[in-house]
């Protein structure tokens, strides 16, 4: 008859493997490294395949975000500078990002960018998500661990449920755990429906550098919130973030 103390501990340590591959944040730090030096030695082309190789991966922090504005804004790609700019502005909220980015689009007022504390809160978990996993697979594993030990010693008494939860609260974070989809207003003029068809009322008539949150996909059309209320527009101008 098959051992099932065996088995189910062999069945935590497939899925703790699994969780450990799962991580995707680990940045290459040698290369990151070695473009902030080539950012510094103002090779900034070099330094820019890098940092996008990374920020392609969702590797990305504040301080790299504001060198590949940088960039951006230093060829004359005004929209991906922006583009980086609102991204830092979710991580690290200031209105120096936001007279920037209203700089670069010739906006006087910008709509958006309004965040609550739990809206951030949730972005700061979604983009620390591998870590997040990572702390939660190593307990998993001391936890099977402590089985194996417990197991050992047949006068005590099995308890899975901790291990359990932990399994469910590591799939949980690695499968659902997502900030809010946002979407930054990338073409000029850019107009804002009331439904998923060109004959919809106009709403607004808007240029780039304002921000919405996408609720749903509907063919060509992003539907958005916009000022408070659901509206519609075009993919091809929004560019997701």
């Amino acid at each position: 008859m098959p051992n099932l103390k065996s088995i189910f501990l062999a069945k935590l340590f497939i899925f703790f493997a699994f969780s450990l591959q799962s991580i995707h944040c680990q940045a290459d730090v040698g290369g990151l490294n070695k473009a902030d030096s080539l950012f510094n030695q103002r090779s900034y082309k070099e330094a820019m395949e890098i940092y996008s190789s990374n920020y392609q991966e969702g590797i990305y922090s504040p301080a790299m975000l504001l060198k590949m504005a940088f960039i951006a804004e230093g060829i004359g790609d005004d929209e991906q500078a922006t583009l980086f700019l609102s991204k830092y502005y979710d991580l690290n909220p200031n209105p120096e990002a936001i007279t920037k980015i209203k700089s670069l689009t010739g906006q006087s007022t910008l709509f958006g960018y309004q965040v609550s504390d739990s809206q951030r809160f949730i972005i700061f978990l979604a983009e620390y998500q591998g870590y997040i996993v990572g702390f939660l697979s190593v307990l998993l594993f001391l936890s099977i661990v402590g089985i194996w030990l417990t197991g050992r010693n047949l006068e005590k008494t099995q308890n899975y449920w901790p291990t359990l939860l932990l399994i469910l609260v590591t799939f949980l974070v690695n499968n659902f755990l997502t900030g809010p989809r946002t979407g930054l207003i990338t073409s000029s003029p850019t107009f804002i429906l009331s439904k998923p068809t060109a004959g919809g009322d106009l709403i607004d008539r808007v240029e780039p550098g304002h921000r919405v949150n996408i609720t749903a996909n509907k063919d060509i059309w992003y539907e958005v919130e916009w000022k408070d209320k659901k509206a519609y527009i075009k993919k091809a101008d929004v560019t997701r973030m």
